[in-house]
């Protein structure tokens, strides 16, 4: 009887070679830090500059959508409702972001960071407290995050044109500038002291 070829390894192959080979460890083929060169018509120095800003930036937008997400997770309260949807969609907006962010990084020959390690060492945000604050505290926090993205992904952005970088200005400007501009309208809004139910 014949075999049936659809069971059978292939001829001269051993049923090893199909297994995945696991446990591999290697050395690293760019280190952290530095340019792999692309002709984008930038200079090494000018593409380091920019993906060592976007790092900055990266790490502290990360940071910003993990708050987001937790506060989606933990928000109480007679808002719940709104807020809780609030947070989400912003987080998402923020993922967005992140990823632009990183591949800037990574098409100006720079690695993006990318492990909540190494984004809790390098990021300037606040870290809340692993526990449940109030909502007050909450947006405060959120706020306070934008307004240090907001100040120097300007201020990187000015670099960038300087430094002849249109794409890094362009990113800053119009997705990570304009999308935490609006974010701060939508949650600022929710600290204004306004009777609920009976007019002053």
């Amino acid at each position: 009887m014949a075999k049936n070829s659809s069971t059978s390894p292939a001829r001269g192959a051993s049923a090893q070679e199909s297994a995945p080979i696991i446990g591999q460890r290697g050395r690293e083929i760019q280190k952290f830090g530095t340019i792999s060169r692309i002709p984008n018509g930038l200079s090494e120095k000018v593409c380091l500059g920019s993906v060592t800003a976007l790092n900055q930036v990266l790490a502290d937008t990360m940071t910003l959508r993990d708050m987001y997400k937790k506060h989606h997770w933990q928000v109480s309260g007679h808002t719940f409702y709104s807020l809780h949807l609030l947070f989400d969609k912003h987080f998402e907006e923020q993922a967005e972001l992140v990823d632009a962010i990183a591949e800037r990084i990574q098409l100006l020959g720079g690695l993006a960071i990318a492990m909540a390690p190494d984004v809790a060492e390098l990021s300037k945000i606040e870290r809340p407290p692993k526990g449940r604050e109030e909502v007050p505290v909450q947006i405060s926090r959120l706020l306070e995050a934008h307004e240090h993205i907001l100040k120097e992904s300007r201020k990187y952005a000015g670099d960038a044109d300087d430094a002849g970088d249109d794409g890094t200005n362009d990113l800053l400007v119009s997705n990570v500038v304009r999308t935490n501009e609006m974010q701060v309208w939508f949650v600022s809004e929710h600290l204004v002291d306004q009777p609920v139910v009976r007019a002053d």
